[in-house]
Order: structure tokens, then C-alpha cells, then sequence
């Protein structure tokens, strides 16, 4: 069981508070590596001051980001002041990977950091100095680091006596972070050969030097590939080994387990049972193959065909947010999408909802517009000719209420130019005591069989996430005669005005987008994927992925969970060269990691899985039998 850090009166001894940032500066020759310094000056005096090994969370008080990033303390000092508190000046080096190291990387002198620590086991320093103590003529501990990993085996090298210790040290290029490492032997190796010994760490930590210097202690830390293999050398050699673990972190405490990894001992959180650890007890998962990069002439094709229409590229403007294709024409081309889509259009004119339409939330907006448009005769007449001028795929949204007006609306658009129908079963049935169309399966294929009757242009169905499991009701889709899904429209949310004491929106509910929606549009986008692969292939139908998608790393998670091409709203009012972006990120991608086209990669992510609690004995639906007969 877990005992809280706390004294005798209940205080806690580790800090929680801002700080200021006091120096920053990146390290010269390396492009993402910086050095930040901060000091915290404690409340008591007997609070912790951080161990070689710990870490602290932290975070620019200014973040976009939610959690803090645990980040290894790279040197630290202590010392009372002259007003009798304890201060504690702290470096970090900090590698800018992502979004939370980004802005840590890229915040200015005086800056407010929010920080939570010391957190985490140290490094076994008394198990070192005993070492060291029967061992005064020669090294027996060697300490390795790998890339940023060396920030805190550095700073357990400082805390033992000069040339105490053997330091291996791998980097890609040049080197950094070894000014306090003051070692017997310290031996460089560099990718690029720009530094010390030409090639990887097993170039230098051979089998036999290591066994020529008889070792009794290894302690590492560096990017998994090289843990895994100072694991085996140590294993085989009989040598003790701690070696410090990395793992994403929400509390860092210990409390809310969101960061065990897999030991021998069962689930070990990282931040509280580690990040040290004995390298026996850790347990590396197999690494997968990885394709060989593209050839330096080779160029991935991003092209996909959707229901028999080619699309240059898989981004598509979503219907509502890119109105009728001109709005966006003066800041970024509309020629970068692969497809558009209109707004959703209905037969007749609909002025939309009055009062507030929008409302920015975290992790996206709410809004209520209410499918405000001119009506499809008018749309055919004005506004349809000059978006099929634009270049892309043109793809019309279909909107409607009842059965009449989306049937009407069908025959109107079949004696058009545009590309493929869009049909959105997500408007409210009037018929139906206001649910959406696709809402269920029963109402899904009578609406979509409907349509379908009138017009043979390619029929996409978009779906609603407010459904209870949309894998039925794409299963009924696809009997009713769709030739695409895409899904998901937006979620229901309400909004209240805490200053009027009332709903935000006229209507009460209004639709979520945004970033905050993806995870819940790749579930659903995953799981109708995999249900459909269980159709025969010829039966099979593509999915074009909504929700949430901003950067090219969301449009590959959806093409791997089994999207064809991915639609992008509210992104757009942020980057409207979205797009763009997202094409040259996924090319890079793909050549990189040897996909030649999108078929290799599409559904690569998906796994056998069958819910015995709502398929039948062959895995479909026992509620469809009678409707997919």
C-alpha cells in the first residue's frame, strides 16, 4: 500500500506551484535539445529536493496542453537562503518531441512554469557508492546513455566520486549533456559518425569489454531499442542492471494507474514504482517489423477511389463548414482538397435557428446553425456550377425530414453534374416524434432505400455517434443500396449560461466538434469498418472517417483503422491550408515508412474481435437477419 509523502503535521514534502523560467537556450548543434533552469523555493524546509533518477511534471502555465510532461532532472543544488528558506535550482533537458515539450522549448525568460515534484524512484545511489567504496583501483559501475536519456544518468554520475565510473554515451549526432561526467572511460558513439565511434551503442558495449571490464553494476537509460539490448548483455553476462523507464503520465503520484508497464512482478506503475527499475523485471514488448523506407525517387500515391469516383487525394472538406466552396478561396486554394462537400442542402429554403449559433468549448466548439441553406433548386441553378469549376471531387449534402423531401431532393440532384451524394440520415424525422433518421436500422434502410430508388448517382450515407452502435445501421445501409459510409456527424451537447441562468443555445442541445471529438469518431469508425469486413468482399462498401481529424497523424490513424479518405471541418477555421498540411505530412509518412499507396496502410490497425453479446453465431446482427436476407 501506498504511505503518502507527508511530516509529522500532515505537510507534504514534495512542491506544487509555479515557478520562473530562468534560462533557456537550445544546445548548440542540436536541432530539438534544450536546456531549461528554474528554481523552486520551498515552503518548508523540509521538503524534498529531487534524487539522481526522479523527475517532475512539468508545464508551461500558458499551455494548450492538459497534463503536465514528466521530464528527468538533469542537475540540481540546494541551499537556504538568507531569510532561512530552502531553495532548489533545477535543469532539465528537455527534447522537443511533441506539443507539451514544444511549448517548454519555445517559452521566454521569466515565464510562469507550473511544476509538481520530486516524483519517482532514484537511481540505487547508496548501492553505487558501496561499490566504489570495495573497489577504489578500478571501475566496476558503467553507466549508459542513449539520446536524451542521458540527462539523468548524468546527473547520477555527478552524485558519484570522479572516475568512479565507466560512461557510454550513443547519440545520433554530435554530443551533448557530458560536461559533469567526470568518467574513467567515456566512450562516444554517433550515428553519423560526427562524434567518437561510428555506428550504435553495441559498437562500443561489447559482450567482451564488457566482460574484459568486469563489471558489477550497469545503470542506463536512452530509447528503448537500447535497453532492451543492455537487458540481454547484462542477462547473459550474470550482471546487475537498473535501467529508467519512460511511459506517458496524467498524476505522476502513483493514483490514477495510467502509466504501468509490464514487469515480471505483474503491472508496475512507472512513475510510482519507477522510473528505475531492475532491467530483469522489465518486460519489452516484441518490436514489429517495419517496412523498408520508400526509394529517393519513389512518390507514395495519396489518389484513392471512392464508389467508382477518383479522388486526387483522401482529404475532403466536410459539408457545413466549407459552405458552397468560395468562402475559402481568398486565403487557400480550394484545388489542395481531394473532395467538398456542399452544405447540407434541403428541398426547400430553411432560414435556421435564431439566437446564439456558436460557442467555443475545450477541445472544440458547439453549434446550432440549424441547416440554414437556399433550397435545392436554387443550389442547382446558382451555386452547384461554380463549385464544380473548383477542381475537386464535388460531393452534395442531402438533408431532409421527412421521406418526400429527401426523395424529391434525390431526383433534383441525379439530373446534376456533381459527383456523389452525401446523404445525411442524421436530420430529425418528423415522422418519427423528431429522432434522427439514423437513428436506427429500420428507419436507416427505408430512408436509404428510399433515395436510393431515384438516383444513380454514388449514394455516401453519413451517420450520426448519437446511435446507440451504428454497426447495425451501417449493415442496413449498405442492404438499402449505399454505395459509402462516413460517419461521424457531429455529437449533442448542451451549453448553459451560468450569467442568465439558462440554456446557451435556443434549442438546448447543439452539435460538439472538434479535436476533443476524435477518439469517440475512430471507435465508431473502427467498428464499423470491422464489421463490414465481415461482409463479403463484394458486399463491402468504404468508410470515409469525420471528427476531430486536424493534423496528418490524425488522418493515419483513421486510414489504419480502415477509413478510405477522411472529411475535415472545424480544422479548417484554424488552418485553412489543413489540407495541404495534412497531404505533405501523410507523403512524408508514407515514404518513410514504406507505404506506396493508402490500400497498404488502410485497416492495418484492425484486429479480430467479435461481441458475443450482439452477433450471432456467424458474427452479423441477429436484430438484421430478417432485414439482410
Amino acid at each position: 500500500m501506498d504511505t503518502a509523502e507527508i511530516d509529522e503535521a500532515g505537510h507534504g514534502l514534495q512542491f506544487y506551484g509555479k515557478t520562473k523560467v530562468e534560462r533557456l537556450e537550445k544546445i548548440e548543434g542540436q536541432p530539438n535539445v534544450y536546456i531549461l533552469q528554474t528554481t523552486v523555493e520551498c515552503e518548508r524546509k523540509n521538503q524534498s529536493a529531487p534524487k539522481p533518477g526522479q523527475f517532475y511534471l512539468i508545464r508551461s502555465a500558458k499551455s494548450s496542453v492538459n497534463y503536465n510532461r514528466p521530464i528527468s532532472v538533469y542537475h540540481s543544488e540546494e541551499w537556504i537562503n538568507n531569510e532561512g528558506k530552502k531553495k532548489i535550482l533545477i535543469q532539465f533537458m528537455i527534447l522537443e518531441k511533441g506539443r507539451g515539450t514544444e511549448e517548454l522549448c519555445h517559452m521566454t525568460l521569466w515565464d510562469d512554469i507550473s511544476i509538481i515534484g520530486p516524483l519517482g524512484t532514484p537511481w540505487p545511489v547508496e548501492e553505487c557508492l558501496e561499490i566504489v567504496k570495495r573497489n577504489q583501483d578500478k571501475p566496476k559501475i558503467c553507466i549508459i546513455g542513449g539520446g536524451i536519456g542521458v540527462a539523468p544518468v548524468a546527473n547520477l554520475a555527478h552524485s558519484l566520486p570522479d572516475y568512479s565510473y565507466d560512461f557510454y554515451a550513443a547519440f545520433k549526432s554530435g554530443s551533448y549533456g557530458l560536461e559533469r561526467v567526470k568518467a574513467k572511460k567515456l566512450l562516444i558513439t554517433t550515428d553519423d559518425g560526427s562524434c567518437g565511434i561510428h555506428g550504435m551503442l553495441p559498437c562500443a558495449l561489447t559482450k567482451d569489454a564488457v566482460k574484459q571490464a568486469g563489471y558489477e553494476l550497469i545503470l542506463a537509460c536512452g530509447p528503448t531499442p537500447a535497453l532492451v539490448y543492455i537487458q540481454k548483455l547484462a542477462s547473459e553476462l550474470g550482471i546487475k542492471c537498473y535501467i529508467s523507464m519512460e511511459h506517458r503520465m496524467l498524476c505522476g503520484l502513483g493514483a490514477c494507474l495510467g502509466c504501468t508497464l509490464e514487469t515480471t512482478e505483474g503491472l508496475k506503475r512507472c512513475c510510482k514504482d519507477g522510473p528505475v527499475f531492475e532491467a530483469q523485471k522489465i518486460i519489452f514488448d516484441k518490436p514489429s517489423p517495419r517496412r523498408p523506407p520508400l526509394e529517393k525517387y519513389e512518390e507514395p500515391d495519396l489518389s484513392v477511389d471512392i464508389a467508382g469516383v477518383h479522388f486526387n487525394n483522401p482529404t475532403i472538406a466536410s459539408g457545413g463548414t466549407f459552405a458552397f466552396g468560395q468562402n475559402f478561396r481568398g486565403v487557400s486554394p480550394v484545388s489542395y482538397w481531394g473532395g467538398i462537400v456542399s452544405k447540407g442542402v434541403t428541398l426547400e429554403p430553411r432560414e435556421g435557428n435564431h439566437g446564439e449559433r456558436s460557442l467555443e468549448v475545450a477541445g472544440g466548439n458547439m453549434n446550432s446553425i440549424g441547416l440554414q441553406n437556399p433550397g435545392i433548386p436554387y443550389y442547382i441553378e446558382k451555386l452547384l456550377p461554380n463549385m464544380i469549376g473548383l477542381g475537386p471531387v464535388v460531393i452534395t449534402n442531402l438533408a431532409g425530414s421527412d421521406i418526400e423531401s429527401y426523395v424529391e431532393g434525390a431526383k433534383l440532384l441525379d439530373k446534376t453534374e456533381c459527383d456523389m451524394i452525401e446523404l445525411n440520415i442524421s436530420c430529425p424525422n418528423i415522422k418519427a416524434a423528431g429522432l434522427a433518421w439514423g437513428m436506427s436500422a429500420e428507419t436507416a434502410f427505408y430512408c436509404v432505400s428510399a433515395v436510393r430508388a431515384v438516383t444513380k448517382k454514388p449514394l455516401m450515407v453519413k451517420l450520426s455517434p448519437n446511435a446507440a452502435d451504428n454497426r447495425p445501421i451501417a449493415l442496413a445501409c449498405i442492404k438499402a443500396g449505399a454505395d459509402a459510409i462516413s460517419l461521424i456527424n457531429m455529437i449533442h451537447g448542451v451549453a448553459i449560461d451560468i450569467d442568465k441562468g439558462k440554456p446557451f443555445f435556443n434549442n438546448v442541445h447543439a452539435g460538439y466538434s472538434g479535436p476533443g471529438l476524435k477518439p469517440l469518431a475512430l471507435r465508431i469508425v473502427y467498428d464499423v469498418v470491422q464489421e463490414i469486413n465481415k461482409l463479403p468482399p463484394e458486399k463491402r462498401v468504404p468508410v470515409i472517417g469525420i471528427g476531430g481529424i486536424c493534423t496528418w497523424q490524425d488522418a493515419v490513424e483513421f486510414i489504419m483503422a480502415g477509413a478510405s479518405a477522411v472529411e475535415i471541418g472545424q480544422a479548417k477555421f484554424i488552418n485553412p491550408n489543413v489540407a495541404l498540411d495534412i497531404q505533405k505530412g501523410l507523403r512524408t509518412f508514407m515514404k518513410t515508412h514504406g507505404y506506396h499507396n493508402l490500400a497498404e496502410m488502410r485497416g492495418i490497425a484492425q484486429v479480430e474481435r467479435h461481441n458475443s453479446a450482439h452477433t450471432d453465431e456467424k458474427g452479423h446482427f441477429a436484430d438484421l437477419k430478417e432485414m439482410m436476407k
